[in-house]
């Protein structure tokens, strides 16, 4: 296979016999005169033969270098029109959006015919996965991530944080003891989530039991008898959508049931959540599109 030539090199010779002066060439290419110099000298020793008169000044194209110009500047042309064709297309590509499976699950997808009606031309992707999906590389385009603080090495905002309250259906509340005081709740049916890696800040029934106030004799453990135990968020929502006790989650997730009425706080006492982070790469050709649904997003939040 034949070797080809420098780029660097091919780049310094094309924009100097375009502009017929090494300073300006070097001003183009953001570099130094004597650093296109270089270039050019090495690409005349691969050639065999000089491309340039240097003396007397202004420089101009030899007959060798009037030969070569008219491929080299071609070539360069079509590169750019390639590359300006695939940033136009890039337009037309999904836009890549990966976030939890609960959040995409119970607050993305439900809302995404608003998008469609409103961005019918930017289609989405929606990457839901509870493992990290590494933005900086390109696995996505935007990332909603929920976490303490802002992740490092991206650009974030935040689109809004959560709380964690007691949370049943109407009915559920009703038809038990009355509930007149915190304590109260641990005589009802508890939905019990487990939660890894959140380093002591759990929104556990313990934590919450804590924090109003009720002491330790009075809670109800996750193995007491009819508590219901459930590893997936998911599942521990849909068991109090159904009806079958009260968990202590998130308002985000639970937002349309709260604001239909299907869904009631069973007391007002919340613990504490974390924020949904918008993420994206530092430099992407999509940062226009990203600007749009996040907008977008904000708006609905």
């Amino acid at each position: 296979m034949r070797r080809p030539p420098p780029l660097s090199a091919l780049r310094a010779f094309e924009a100097a016999a375009r502009l017929l002066s090494f300073g300006k060439a070097a001003a183009e290419l953001g570099v130094t005169p004597t650093a296109v110099s270089h270039q050019i000298r090495a690409l005349e020793d691969l050639c065999g033969q000089k491309l340039f008169r240097r003396r007397p000044r202004p420089i101009a194209l030899t007959a060798a270098g009037q030969e070569l110009y008219p491929s080299v500047h071609e070539a360069f042309d079509a590169l750019g029109a390639a590359v300006d064709a695939l940033a136009r297309t890039g337009a037309a590509r999904p836009l890549r959006v990966t976030t939890t499976n609960a959040f995409a699950h119970r607050w993305l997808v439900p809302r995404l015919a608003l998008w469609r009606a409103e961005r019918p031309d930017l289609p989405l992707e929606i990457i839901g996965t509870d493992a990290v999906v590494d933005v900086a590389k390109g696995e996505a385009d935007l990332a909603i991530r929920y976490m303490g603080d802002p992740p490092a090495g991206l650009v974030s905002t935040v689109l809004m944080r959560d709380r964690f309250w007691p949370i049943c259906t109407p009915a559920f509340l009703a038809a038990g003891p009355p509930v007149r005081a915190p304590a109260d709740l641990a005589r009802r049916t508890l939905v019990h989530l487990e939660w890894n890696g959140w380093e002591g800040h759990s929104p556990t029934w313990a934590r919450w039991f804590a924090a109003a106030g009720v002491p330790h004799r009075d809670w109800q453990e996750p193995d007491a008898p009819g508590a219901l135990r459930f590893r997936e968020e998911l599942h521990g929502i849909e068991a109090i959508i159904a009806g079958q006790g009260i968990a202590v989650t998130s308002d985000v997730l639970t937002a349309r049931e709260l604001a239909a009425g299907t869904l009631v706080r069973a007391f007002d006492i919340a613990l504490p959540g974390y924020g949904y982070h918008l993420c994206h790469a530092r430099q992407t050709r999509r940062e226009r599109d990203i600007g749009a649904f996040s907008a977008w997003l904000r708006s609905v939040a």
